[in-house]
């Protein structure tokens, strides 16, 4: 083996992939003139369960991504895969004028998503899923609705809903079956005790 290749081969590999969705040039008018600056957006991901996004403005297109890439780091949140790496359940969010919907998919189906949720989907791990953008062709504000809707399974609001009802249900449909078999007996019995007797 090469110096060369043994010297990639000690290299530590990174846990996380980084992706650059967007670098534009933004401008704010103030009192004293135009003030240019770049805004950056990097997505942070180990296609394992782990994602999210980072977003930040400077004059320096290296620091706003370096300062971006930290904010990433600092907010990843874990979702919850299924074995078929797919999520859970189907799922719509808003994000300002963005909505995205996730429908998770059978083994074999593939990654069927476009623009920004393609990239955010990738990042997470999710190889079997489809998708649907409504109503926005915005790469930040679609990348946002995406990671608050996979964000959504880590919270758990939806499956405690869920189960609250089943559970409701269940006890209603108990409740009932008791209730209907329990005056049957009664009133067989109240009719026997109750018949009159014809005296001799």
């Amino acid at each position: 083996m090469s110096r060369r290749k043994e010297k990639f081969a000690d290299k530590p590999q990174k846990e996380f992939d980084e992706v650059m969705l967007e670098v534009r040039r933004v401008t704010r008018v103030t009192t004293g003139g135009r003030q240019l600056s770049f805004r950056a957006i990097i997505l942070v991901g180990n296609r394992k369960g782990k994602i999210w996004i980072g977003i930040s403005k400077w004059s320096d297109v290296q620091i706003a991504v370096s300062k971006a890439t930290r904010d990433a780091y600092k907010n990843v949140v874990n979702v919850p895969l299924t074995d078929k790496w797919t999520i859970p359940y189907q799922v719509a969010n808003k994000y300002k004028g963005a909505q995205v919907k996730l429908i998770p998919a059978a083994p074999g189906t593939g990654l069927k998503a476009g623009s920004s949720v393609r990239m955010v989907l990738d990042l997470v791990g999710c190889t079997n899923i489809l998708s649907k953008i409504m109503w926005s062709s915005n790469k930040l504000n679609n990348a946002l609705a995406t990671v608050e809707a996979l964000w959504s399974f880590k919270v758990g609001k939806f499956p405690e809903r869920a189960k609250k009802k089943v559970e409701a249900e269940a006890a209603a449909e108990q409740w009932a079956s008791d209730e209907s078999s329990a005056p049957t007996e009664t009133v067989a019995k109240e009719t026997k005790d109750t018949v009159p007797t014809k005296k001799p």
